[in-house]
C-alpha cells in the first residue's frame, strides 16, 4: 500500500491512503480510524454495445485517480429506499478498510436490496463492521429492466441465453475483488458475500451459480429466501417481449432497443423482474440445486426477521388508504376462497391487535419464515448453515413514517441499523443503548462469521432447528421456529 500526505475527512490532517490496483493508483481518505475509497470502477460503462449485455473490465488510467466521493447510481426512480438516477455510468465499488489494521483481514462483499428496481451501495457505511476487523466492499449493479431483461434477439446474440446482468455485475465485482483487495489489506481467501432481500438473493444465486465458483468462502442471507423458485427463460423473454413493444421497438431489432433513452427505459420496464434460470448463471431453479446439493460447498448464515411483512402491509394498506378490516382480511391472501379460509383459520383475527397486524404475520410466514426454515433444512444436508431471527420489535423504522395504531416491529430491513450506518433515509433514528449492545453483538459475530466460518452460535441441523435469536433479552437460540411460523401448516398447503 501507498502512503501519501493530504487531508482527511472531516477537515483534519491524516495520511491520505493511495493504492496502486490493476488499473492505475487510487487516492482515498481517512474517517475515524477507517480507509475510505470510494467510487472505483469494476467494469467498463455499460451503454451501447455493452447495454444489456455481460460486463466488460473497466479501463485503465494514469496518474492518481480521485476516491472520495461515491460514484453516480444505477439507474432508477424515486423510492423511499432509492434516490432516483437516470445515468448508466454506475458500475463502481466501495472499499472501507482499517486504518491501521493487520493484512489479510477478511473480507465482506455487500450487495444492497432494493427488489432488484431501487437503491445504492453508498446507503451503506459500514465502519462499525470495519472497526470489528473487517474489510468492507460495497457493490452497485444493474437494476430493474437494465439489469434484468431477457429478449428473444438478446438470447442469440449470447449463445441462446439473455438476461440476468445484474447478477453478472456482481459476479465481475467479485473478480475484481480477487484481484484488487489484497492490496487494500483484505485476503482474497477469505471473502464473504452478503445481502441483505433482493441483495441477499444475490447471494443465494451465486451460491448455484457455476461461474461464481472460487469467487467466495461464504455467504451471508439476510432476508433473501423470499424467491427461491426461479421463472424459466421463456417466461423471461416473454416479459422482453412486452417491454420491446412498449418502447416502441421491434424485438428483433437489439440496436434499436440500445438506443432507448433511459428515462423512456424506466417508464417502459415491467414491475417484478427477478432472476431467471438461463442456464448459464442459474442453471436451474435455486430451491432445485439447494434440494440436489447443486451448491458451492461455503458456510452460510441465513436469517429474516420476525415481522418481515409489517413493512408491505404498511405500505399496500396502512399508509396508502386501504384498511386491512374483518371484512376483506381474506381478500389480502391472493388465493381462492377455500385456501383462504384455512389461513384465517390457521391466523384467527382474535389472536391479533388488528387485522393488519394479522396480514403481517401470514405474509411473513409464508414469504420469508418458512422459505427461510427451508433452505437452512436443505442446505445443512451439505453443508454448515447458521440461521438467525432478528427479534427487537421496538426497532426503529428508517423509511417510513409512523403510523398511527400500527407497530413495525422487525419489520423487514430493520436490522440493517444495526449492522450500518444508514445514510438517505426519510426517518433517521438514534438505537438505544439496549439497541446499541445487540448492534454490537450483530457486528462481531457478522465480522467473525467472515473471519473463522463461524458466527459464535451452533449451527442448524434438522435435528437440531437452532436459530439464534437477536433480541434485546430472553434466550439467545431457539428451537421453537417452526411452530411459531406455522411452518408445518404452509407445508401442508403447499407453501
Amino acid at each position: 500500500m501507498l502512503v501519501a500526505r493530504g487531508r482527511g475527512c472531516g477537515g483534519t490532517h491524516a495520511p491520505a491512503p493511495t493504492v496502486r490496483i490493476d488499473e492505475g493508483v487510487v487516492r482515498g481518505e481517512v474517517d475515524h480510524g477507517v480507509q475510505r475509497f470510494l467510487g472505483i470502477p469494476y467494469a467498463a460503462l455499460p451503454v451501447g454495445h455493452r447495454r444489456w449485455a455481460a460486463p466488460e473490465p473497466p479501463a485503465g488510467w494514469r496518474g492518481v485517480r480521485d476516491a472520495t466521493r461515491f460514484a453516480n447510481h444505477c439507474p432508477q426512480v424515486e423510492t423511499p429506499f432509492g434516490v432516483a438516477s437516470v445515468d448508466e455510468d454506475c458500475l463502481y465499488v466501495n472499499v472501507f478498510a482499517p486504518a491501521h489494521g493487520s493484512p489479510e483481514a477478511p473480507v465482506i462483499v455487500w450487495f444492497h436490496g432494493g427488489s432488484l428496481v431501487t437503491g445504492e451501495s453508498d446507503d451503506y457505511d459500514p465502519s462499525g463492521l470495519v472497526r470489528e476487523g473487517a474489510v468492507v466492499v460495497t457493490v452497485n449493479y444493474r437494476l430493474d429492466g437494465l439489469g434484468f431483461l431477457a429478449t428473444s434477439t438478446l438470447a442469440n446474440e449470447d449463445h441462446g441465453r439473455a438476461g440476468n446482468y445484474g447478477l453478472l455485475d456482481q459476479q465481475q465485482a467479485l473478480r475484481w475483488v480477487q484481484a484488487n483487495i489484497a492490496r487494500f489489506g483484505g485476503d482474497p481467501d477469505r471473502v464473504t458475500i452478503a445481502g441483505e432481500s433482493a441483495g441477499g438473493l444475490g447471494v443465494l444465486s451465486h451460491l448455484v451459480s457455476p461461474p461464481a465458483e472460487g469467487l467466495f468462502d461464504a455467504a451471508i442471507v439476510q432476508s433473501g429466501t423470499y424467491a427461491h423458485r426461479q421463472p424459466d427463460q421463456d417466461a423471461a423473454e416473454s416479459s422482453g417481449a412486452e417491454f420491446a413493444a412498449a418502447v416502441g421497438c421491434p424485438e428483433q431489432d437489439v440496436d434499436c432497443l440500445r438506443a432507448v433513452p433511459v428515462t423512456a427505459v424506466l417508464a417502459a420496464q415491467a414491475s417484478g423482474y427477478v432472476p431467471h434460470v438461463d442456464g448459464r448463471i442459474i442453471p436451474e431453479s435455486i430451491l432445485d440445486a439447494v434440494a440436489q446439493g447443486h451448491t458451492h460447498p461455503v458456510p452460510v448464515m441465513n436469517g429474516s426477521n420476525r415481522d418481515e411483512w409489517r413493512l408491505i402491509v404498511a405500505i399496500l394498506n396502512v399508509l396508502s388508504g386501504n384498511p386491512v378490516t374483518a371484512e376483506n382480511y381474506r381478500d389480502q391472501f391472493g388465493v381462492g376462497p377455500a385456501i383462504a379460509e384455512l389461513i384465517a383459520a390457521q391466523y384467527p383475527l382474535t389472536e391479533f391487535e388488528s387485522p393488519a397486524l394479522a396480514v403481517g404475520a401470514v405474509g411473513t410466514d409464508f414469504t420469508y419464515a418458512c422459505s427461510a426454515l427451508s433452505v437452512n433444512q436443505q442446505l445443512s444436508d451439505y453443508t454448515r448453515v447458521y440461521a438467525y431471527e432478528f427479534n427487537d420489535r421496538s426497532a426503529p423504522q428508517t423509511f417510513l413514517p409512523a403510523a398511527e395504531g400500527f407497530s413495525y416491529g422487525a419489520s423487514h430491513a430493520s436490522e440493517l441499523q444495526y449492522l450500518f450506518d444508514l445514510s438517505n433515509v426519510d426517518h433517521p433514528a438514534t438505537l438505544n443503548r439496549h439497541q446499541q449492545r445487540l448492534a454490537s453483538a450483530m457486528r462481531r459475530s457478522w465480522v467473525r462469521f467472515a473471519r473463522t466460518g463461524s458466527p459464535g452460535w451452533p449451527a442448524f441441523t434438522r435435528r437440531t432447528d437452532i436459530v439464534r435469536n437477536l433480541a434485546l433479552g430472553g434466550r439467545h437460540v431457539t428451537r421453537d421456529f417452526a411452530s411459531r411460523h406455522h411452518c408445518d401448516f404452509w407445508a401442508s398447503i403447499g407453501g
